[in-house]
């Protein structure tokens, strides 16, 4: 069982920053493709950005140039920097793991909210 604990969302004007971690549990953590989703009201949730195990990222093409997945796997932790943002960024968060036995897990979510 893997559990996955976000943090860093929160309230922030147009054109602001935040960013997202989420501190995942278990052993192999580097072994994990990691996630970031989000779903906004009256929307269907969707794929942010991913990193895999080997470090390839990929990223919707709304939040292309604008925000940044890493991870620390010394810290059993991904991230997401999210940079210029705007409204129709609001939506809650959520992080997402995937093992390589495709067992997959998910977060409580974070919520962010763009808004002057």
């Amino acid at each position: 069982q893997v559990q996955l604990v976000e943090s860093g969302g929160g309230l922030v004007q147009p054109g602001g920053s935040l960013r997202l971690s989420c501190a995942a549990s278990g052993s192999i953590f580097n072994l994990y493709t990691m996630e970031w989703y989000r779903e906004a009201p009256g929307k269907q949730r969707e794929l942010v950005a991913r990193i895999t195990s080997g470090g390839r990222i990929i990223y919707v093409d709304s939040v292309k140039g604008r925000f940044i997945i890493s991870r620390d796997n010394a810290k059993n932790t991904a991230y997401l920097q999210m940079n210029s943002l705007k409204p129709e960024d609001t939506a809650v968060y959520y992080c997402h793991a995937l093992t390589p036995t495709v067992d997959d897990y998910w977060g409580q979510g974070t919520q962010v909210t763009v808004s002057s």
